[in-house]
């Protein structure tokens, strides 16, 4: 399932799952290089179909400009050429700035940069304004640049109304769309208005994915495929065949997801480091580790088990 290259064409944004990546830290708070490689792979052996690297969940917000670029430039290079990486660590606040955020991430070798929705206009600004920024900001970047779009939640979630997803599925730069607005009826709508287009929709929230999935979404990009992307990998590929299996999967993964109400990403790191042994310490630098105490550490052992039976009853 993992390791082989797959030399997919460089317009190939595929279905599937796309977890959003975290980034390992040493116990004296550096990028630990050869951790976040063998995340990577871990990533890749369970089956994901691409990679979102520099997102939140990589705690981009506490990144420096350098370090933001360094794991990008990892994760293309600990990748080689076996799923396509997508980067954001669009954060700067002007569009000169955030011009050189983009081009710079460009250069890594990503396959697509990804803006936060709420970088281009601020909270209490129009849509108009948004696109008209966006129009300023294109302008900036090197046209060669496939570009995506996250309604990231910090620091305020920008929802994309209809209009502008018209507008920017137009340009045909967009190719990937990571939705937050977790309302099925919402994704419906987006959905229809980048059908025909380059842009393809990716669903962070685990209790409509199911849904959207049926409805045409292209996959999942969430927090919980840092748990049991194994799942994940399953749902987006038999949803549609399986349909009674997918729906019992889709439960569990619903309940599964509350773990990350929990001490999110100190948890995930917990996880992948003492049930699946990857050489990674629990170190973030938007949580204090010392903070994920007993009883909710042994939530995060039932939910492996949990979800470790539902791949066997269901999956096999």
């Amino acid at each position: 399932m993992g390791g082989e290259k797959m030399d997919y064409p460089k317009n190939n944004f595929p279905g599937g799952v796309w977890p959003v990546m975290l980034t390992p830290f040493t116990q004296d708070n550096e990028i630990d290089e050869p951790a976040l490689r063998a995340l990577v792979d871990w990533y890749i052996k369970n089956g994901v179909k691409g990679l979102f690297a520099a997102c939140q969940s990589s705690e981009i917000h506490e990144l420096s400009f350098e370090e933001r670029m360094r794991i990008a430039k990892i994760t293309v290079d600990a990748a080689a050429g076996r799923v396509p990486v997508v980067a954001s660590g669009h954060t700067s606040d002007s569009l000169e700035d955030q011009a050189k955020d983009i081009n710079t991430m460009w250069k890594t070798g990503v396959d697509a940069v990804i803006l936060l929705t709420n970088r281009l206009a601020k909270e209490d600004e129009s849509d108009e304004v948004w696109i008209e920024n966006y129009h300023k900001l294109e302008k900036m970047i090197d046209p060669e640049i496939k570009l995506g779009v996250y309604e990231c939640p910090r620091p305020y979630k920008r929802l994309l109304s209809i209009p502008v997803i018209t507008e920017i599925a137009k340009t045909n730069r967009f190719y990937f769309l990571k939705d937050t607005c977790c309302v099925a009826a919402d994704i419906r709508k987006k959905l229809k208005a980048i059908e025909g287009t380059n842009l393809k929709l990716y669903n962070a929230n685990a209790t409509t994915a199911l849904e959207s999935l049926r409805d045409g979404a292209a996959g999942y990009s969430g927090i919980m495929a840092n748990f049991h992307p194994e799942l994940w990998v399953w749902l987006c590929e038999h949803y549609n065949d399986k349909p009674e299996n997918a729906d019992r999967v889709q439960e569990v993964l619903m309940a599964a997801s509350l773990i990350e109400r929990q001490l999110y990403p100190v948890n995930a790191k917990w996880h992948l480091k003492e049930i699946e042994k990857l050489p990674m310490t629990t170190k973030c630098r938007v949580q204090d580790d010392s903070l994920l105490f007993e009883t909710w550490k042994e939530e995060v052992r039932m939910m492996d088990r949990l979800c470790n039976r539902t791949y066997e009853e269901y999956c096999k």
